[in-house]
């Protein structure tokens, strides 16, 4: 779960450094976040002698803008020699610096092309006409009490530093695959869908390296379906996107956050490992009898301290009840488990009956 606040301090030095020279003209640029426990956001600028090229942006807050300007400063550019924002996934953190850049830069914004039905999501739940999907899920994973808590918190202007941000569409959508020539250096965007819908990831073959954007984290699990349309299959598609990431040769790790590693594969590996073992241990609860996906959040351990549910922020929560819905969605699916919907609309989870011998 992409949930940091219970790490320790050191763990975040990544977070506090200037930019870090990865050679051939890449940096890394941590950028902050707002009262975030992820602290920062990895922005990879890549200087070459027509410009320079930045995989994610950073969030659109000013402390963000004037550390992002600030160190371009320092390889010797400047905003206005942005070409190109090639970004990873939609999320705030990663998407909204660039349309609020692109007022008056040149700068081109490309996203995956699997999260034009996200963006358009998060305008309708702007405009209030809709709820955003990670709200409106709650009622039938049992967890209607935590939706109107949410949703009064909403209504009284506390929906954080989120509230005021623009929602544009980029200039370009991506499909997969797509080789992004930059010159110097050739990208290919991956379709990677599993923490957003439309999430890639750009691969440099030739350099070997992986900008992952939040799809291979080096020490926490990313949050599996937190976005504005929601679906079942969210943690199929991820363990899907990371077989796939084993096709392809081993790269360094270069992620949105958390420090750069050597192997791809090794950090890969290890969320297949974590994500076996959570499905173990959520078909042990559900084995019991019908359960909904908070009752079964309830019965396991979260974060790297084991906290009970209860004990997590409201945001906490609804990322760890809707990741536990995404584990039991794939034991259907793998027929460990039936999932029944209630004439309520609740869905409860328990284990097929035995067929007749």
């Amino acid at each position: 779960m992409l949930v940091a606040s219970d790490e320790h301090s050191g763990r975040h030095a990544w977070a506090a450094t200037e930019a870090q020279d990865l050679g051939n003209g890449l940096y890394r640029i941590p950028l902050p976040l707002p009262g975030d426990a992820l602290h920062a956001v990895n922005v990879y600028a890549i200087v070459g002698p027509d410009g320079v090229d930045l995989i994610d942006s950073g969030m659109a807050i000013v402390a963000a803008r004037e550390k992002l300007t600030a160190s371009l400063a320092r390889l010797g550019v400047n905003l206005g020699d942005i070409r190109n924002f090639f970004i990873t996934h939609v999320h705030q953190d990663h998407y909204t610096l660039a349309v609020q850049l692109r007022t008056t830069l040149a700068g081109k914004i490309s996203l995956g092309a699997g999260e034009r039905v996200n963006l358009e999501a998060i305008r309708a739940a702007q405009a209030q006409r809709k709820l955003p999907g990670f709200i409106d899920m709650l009622p039938a994973m049992g967890a209607a009490g935590l939706a109107d808590q949410v949703k009064t918190a909403l209504a009284a202007g506390l929906g954080g530093p989120a509230a005021g941000l623009s929602w544009e569409d980029p200039d370009e959508w991506l499909a997969d695959g797509t080789l992004l020539d930059l010159g110097q250096r050739t990208l290919r965007a991956i379709h990677t869908p599993g923490h957003t819908a439309g999430h890639v990831v750009f691969h440099d073959e030739a350099s070997s390296l992986l900008f992952a954007g939040d799809h291979v984290l080096p020490r926490i699990t990313p949050s599996i379906g937190f976005q504005p349309v929601i679906t079942r299959t969210a943690l199929a598609d991820f363990l899907t996107s990371l077989q796939l990431m084993l096709k392809l040769p081993d790269s360094r790790l270069l992620p949105a956050h958390g420090p750069v590693s050597d192997s791809t594969h090794a950090r890969v590996n290890e969320l297949l490992d974590h994500h076996e073992a959570r499905l173990a241990q959520l078909l042990q609860v559900a084995s019991g009898g019908p359960v909904t996906a908070l009752e079964a959040a309830e019965g396991i351990g979260w974060t790297r301290r084991m906290r009970k549910l209860a004990d997590l922020d409201p945001m906490s929560q609804i990322l760890a009840i809707g990741e536990t819905a995404a584990h039991l969605e794939v034991l259907v699916a793998r027929g460990q488990l039936v999932r029944r919907t209630s004439q309520q609309g609740i869905d409860t989870y328990t284990p097929p009956s035995p067929q007749p011998s």
